[in-house]
């Protein structure tokens, strides 16, 4: 019979062997999910993906066979029951956590498989490609995106740590199923896109100085300047979607954020985000410093309307809330005509070249469009979304026609990326025409 010590050893290498075994089982997701072809994520995205995950399960692979070679060693034939089972410990708590990231990429790629969810994934895929795209500015990461439950969006940046250690390899934006399909997406989606665009173009830090300076000038205002300074990394993100789909930003923003009084009024210094009620008015004064037109004006008042700063709400808070309103336009320029340092020279009115998406440019485009899907889905996404947005706004665009033209483009957008790939593959330079929806 054997010893307790040789029992134990035992005991662990036929566990190390079995972490291998279910290791084994454990494929690229090009083999381990069935999906439309239009639906899968970028092939940037897979790639990237794949190779991450491969790296990880091929250096656990080699730790556990190390251990199983050592434990088969002299020296592991030396080595106490406890020391064995310590070392094995360590690797068990490596298994999970592969599975973890495994488990975080199979949530985004399993609803791929879901109809008529996964095109419309892969459309907010290519929407949000869009909205990060800057051209010669950065390399910008491949990013997917996902469906939850939850009342907001979130955003995984790329290049960023993992549980279990490694760097993210692509943005992952969780978007609220509740968002889906209406113009509250876009919101949603290129406000968790401005996370990570705001992070590579390093803005929170770039702007944190200017604040600061502000803080200096002494006066009531000081307090108002520390407070946007703390709200700044979420400011940032907002000013991003506004920039990017101009009045969409604001209404789907105004769509989260309708809620209970009490909510509205709650104020946290702790949260990154700003008190719901001046989101809002400040979201309505960067729109009109980035795009100047009375719309923003009759915007701030509906919502002042909707929740009138009346004497219910405590004193020290509408205190507060007067003192930020004084700064809201000084603001809002100051965030229009920033000069990050990674931009060379040129102000984030400028990047974002937003005289080509004033209200006028978008409720002229729609007008010319006649609001058909055949005359708007070659359009970049951004534009559309900011476009049809408009049109409602404008009265010229009901929301039924809205849902349903954006359900359409986003099918249709996921269809065209796969045409582009097919036609890559075939390395033809014909172009390849996506299905019609």
């Amino acid at each position: 019979m054997q010893s307790p010590q040789r029992d134990a050893k035992w005991l662990l290498e036929h566990e190390a062997r079995a972490l291998l075994s279910r290791l084994a089982l454990v494929k690229p997701f090009a083999v381990h999910e069935v999906l439309l072809p239009a639906a899968s994520v970028s092939a940037s995205a897979q790639v990237a993906i794949d190779r991450f995950l491969g790296e990880g399960r091929n250096e656990l692979r080699a730790r556990l066979r190390h251990y199983l070679m050592w434990l088969r060693s002299p020296a592991g034939e030396a080595a106490t029951p406890a020391e064995a089972n310590r070392r094995f410990a360590f690797l068990r708590l490596r298994f999970n956590l592969v599975l973890t990231q495994f488990d975080l990429f199979a949530d985004v790629l399993t609803q791929r498989s879901e109809q008529p969810t996964g095109l419309w994934l892969a459309g907010l895929d290519v929407a949000a490609t869009d909205a990060l795209a800057l051209p010669g500015v950065y390399d910008a990461p491949p990013v997917v995106c996902y469906l939850d439950r939850g009342h907001g969006a979130a955003i995984r940046r790329a290049r960023t740590r993992l549980p279990g250690g490694g760097s993210n390899p692509v943005a992952v934006i969780r978007v609220p199923r509740e968002r889906m399909v209406g113009s509250g997406v876009a919101s949603s989606l290129v406000h968790e896109v401005g996370h990570q665009g705001s992070e590579l173009l390093d803005l929170v830090n770039s702007l944190r100085p200017l604040l600061q300076g502000m803080q200096r000038t002494g006066g009531d205002e000081r307090a108002a300047w520390e407070v946007w300074e703390r709200w700044i990394s979420e400011i940032v993100a907002d000013m991003w979607s506004i920039a990017r789909v101009g009045a969409a930003s604001t209404l789907g923003l105004i769509a989260l954020v309708t809620l209970p009084r009490a909510f509205v009024f709650r104020t946290s210094l702790d949260d990154p985000h700003p008190m719901p009620w001046l989101r809002v008015l400040l979201s309505c004064e960067i729109g009109n410093a980035f795009y100047p037109h009375p719309q923003w004006r009759t915007l701030s008042r509906a919502w002042i309307e909707s929740y009138p700063l009346d004497a219910d709400v405590p004193a020290p808070t509408r205190r507060m809330i007067q003192l930020l309103c004084r700064t809201l336009p000084q603001f809002a320029r100051s965030l229009a005509e920033h000069r990050p340092p990674k931009l060379g020279g040129a102000s984030l009115a400028e990047l974002f070249r937003t005289g080509e998406r004033g209200p006028s440019v978008l409720g002229t485009a729609y007008h010319a469009s006649r609001g058909e899907f055949q005359r708007i889905r070659y359009m970049p996404p951004c534009f559309a979304f900011g476009m049809l947005a408009q049109a409602r706004l404008d009265g010229a665009l009901s929301p039924e026609a809205e849902s349903q033209l954006l359900s359409d483009l986003l099918t249709f957008w996921a269809l065209q990326r796969d045409a582009q790939r097919t036609r890559a593959a075939a390395g033809t330079t014909k172009p390849v025409r996506a299905l019609t929806v």
